[in-house]
């Protein structure tokens, strides 16, 4: 049973930060990579941070310069630093792995295999 849990969502100030992360469960993460979708009301889901199995990493243009991805392969854990909030960080945040690499610019659900719950990140 596989298992993909987020936690550290909350409301924060715009200019503040948060941190989520991401804890997998149930099987091993070799050959995957991670990223984090989110979905802000009314819209559909935007991959904003991946990172693969070399420890690479990329960002969409909304979140670049302000977000920071990073995965600890050990505890099969997945990080979201998020600084210079804005009210348009607003959203539904979402852990997901897929197999093989992830690129945020041409990653879409179908090639998704696990999802998170999601945690909720409200900026104002």
């Amino acid at each position: 049973h596989v298992q993909l849990v987020e936690s550290g969502g909350g409301s924060a100030q715009s200019g503040g930060s948060l941190r989520l992360s991401c804890v997998a469960s149930g099987y091993t993460w070799d050959g995957y990579c991670m990223a984090w979708f989110r979905r802000a009301p009314g819209k559909g889901r935007e991959a904003v941070a991946a990172v693969n199995s070399d420890d690479s990493t990329n960002y969409s243009d909304s979140v670049k310069g302000r977000f920071t991805v990073s995965r600890d392969k050990a505890k099969n854990t997945m990080c979201l630093q998020m600084s210079s909030l804005k009210p348009e960080d607003t959203a539904m945040y979402y852990c997901a792995a897929a197999y093989g690499d992830c690129y945020v610019s041409r990653l879409y659900e179908f090639m998704i295999n696990y999802w998170g719950q999601g945690t909720q990140v409200t900026v104002s």
